[in-house]
């Protein structure tokens, strides 16, 4: 961020507020979603609510303010919708199954609750307001966005109209957590953060709210480019703003292997390190690498087992994303009951990676980056295609190959015509003809009106899935 935009924003000393503000209860967050009825935790077996311990839950406390957060946080981005799995995405929320989520997770120990205004189409908020709104204030921490991604919404009155809404669907007076969300993102980060925060008033606006006791705690999460992260740290550093915390993506991925996924993302190493340096607390987002980590490819899974027999392949990656001791609490987004109930045995108490599991991770991260998976998260913000096509759905396939071994390329391979025709049928099952990669026409609407949080060159991913299914065609009519 350059120091330009550093001056359109005026200086405050923002280090006295943190002590005044210390009052109440705390919440964190993601990225824009629909809501989904798709899995992102896979578990271990069948575990019944008797198994889940009550009192055990890790805990972690907020410098700033002394909050006892809870390790493990709710995700409020991927909801259950009425009609279960075979419902669409825009179905409506099930409201008496997000109750009942949330009482649970609540009575085992779960404090911290996280959501944005444009989570499950704009429905989150609601949805977890009234959830909420059936327990005492004082056990909750939650945690909202000003996510004013819309142009539309840059200007100052919008950014507050979004901020009391946000008040008003959640059902409180305050917020214990408010992010700036995703900072870095798009194609000039610091720009569109000049735009979105700093030219228009609102970043000073917010500090006023946190001193009229409206956000106890502010930060950001971030998505992108490193300058702006880098350069709101200098802000902290030289007294201008105080960031009473900051949420990044971690997983024992990204910790050291971020940049070779996507040479634009920075590893998660560096920025828990600068955190941690300052003492601001990090709140973790992605620590399933949008569920990638619990479905692995059958031979990881098959090694994971052998180490620990017990634990879950999605066990592993929320203890080594819990581990840290500058980690304040780590998202999951829970849409069903089994996703909740493991991950808060996961968390009760925690268990810390030890050193030689952390070098044994090092070494599945290696094997995972070196696979030719295409780093879907299945947001959805791609879509919708204005030629029909199904993008989410052709990488989940493509990916799904790769996890079961069944994207062999060299034609002399024994194993080639078995996994040819299991790829091929698998993907008319999985994508209608008509909304299959052939017809992409790189328009690059996908990733122009929307930025994809894993910066995918969608159309070259496209392409290069749709040439590898023209071989596996042509090979075929060679039979």
């Amino acid at each position: 961020m350059n120091s330009e935009l550093k001056n359109n924003i005026s200086r405050r000393r923002f280090f006295k507020v943190a002590g005044e503000a210390a009052i109440a209860t705390g919440v964190a967050s993601g990225m824009l979603s629909a809501c989904s009825n798709k899995e992102e935790v896979n578990t271990s077996g069948a575990i019944s609510e008797a198994d889940v311990p009550k009192d055990k839950m890790t805990y972690r406390t907020n410098p700033n303010t002394g909050d006892r957060v809870s390790l493990l946080g709710y995700g409020m981005m991927r909801l259950p919708v009425e009609g279960g799995e075979s419902a669409p995405p825009d179905a409506p929320i099930d409201q008496e199954l997000v109750n009942k989520e949330i009482d649970f997770a609540l009575e085992h120990g779960v404090n911290y609750i996280d959501t944005s205004p444009v989570y499950c189409q704009g429905r989150s908020e609601r949805a977890t307001g009234i959830a909420l709104s059936r327990h005492p204030r004082d056990k909750y921490l939650i945690a909202t966005k000003l996510s004013n991604f819309d142009p539309d919404t840059w200007p100052l009155e919008e950014g507050q109209k979004m901020f009391y809404n946000s008040l008003k669907e959640l059902q409180v007076d305050y917020v214990d957590y408010l992010l700036l969300h995703a900072v870095g993102m798009g194609e000039n980060g610091p720009e569109e953060f000049d735009h979105r925060y700093a030219e228009n008033g609102l970043l000073d606006w917010l500090v006023e709210q946190k001193e009229a006791g409206k956000i106890r705690n502010l930060g950001f999460s971030y998505h992108g480019d490193i300058s702006v992260f880098n350069n709101l740290l200098e802000w902290h550093d030289d007294g201008d703003y105080h960031w009473d915390f900051v949420q990044i993506e971690l997983n024992y991925i990204d910790w050291k292997h971020a940049n070779e996924i996507n040479k634009d993302n920075t590893n998660a190493e560096y920025l828990y390190n600068e955190l941690k340096k300052r003492d601001i607390p990090a709140i973790i987002m992605e620590p399933l690498l949008g569920g990638r980590l619990a479905n692995l490819p059958d031979a990881i899974v098959a090694e994971m087992k052998r180490r620990d027999p017990k634990s879950s392949v999605a066990s592993w990656a929320f203890r080594f994303a819990g581990t840290p001791d500058g980690v304040l609490t780590v998202l999951s987004g829970m849409t069903y009951m089994d996703h909740l109930m493991e991950n808060i045995i996961t968390y009760s108490p925690l268990r810390p990676i030890t050193p030689k599991e952390e070098q044994f991770l090092e070494n599945i991260a290696k094997k995972f980056v070196a696979l030719p998976l295409v780093p879907c998260n299945d947001c959805k913000y791609c879509m919708p295609c204005p030629y029909g096509l199904d993008i989410p759905a052709i990488f989940k396939h493509y990916n799904k190959c790769i996890k079961e071994g069944n994207l062999i390329k060299d034609e002399n391979d024994s194993e080639y015509k078995k996994a040819r025709k299991v790829f091929l049928v698998g993907y008319d099952r999985s994508v209608p003809k008509l909304r299959q990669a052939n017809h992409c026409i790189s328009c690059r609407h996908c990733v122009n009106v929307k930025h994809c949080p894993q910066e995918i060159d969608i159309p070259k991913e496209l392409k290069r899935i749709d040439d590898f299914v023209e071989q596996l065609k042509q090979s075929d009519k060679k039979d």
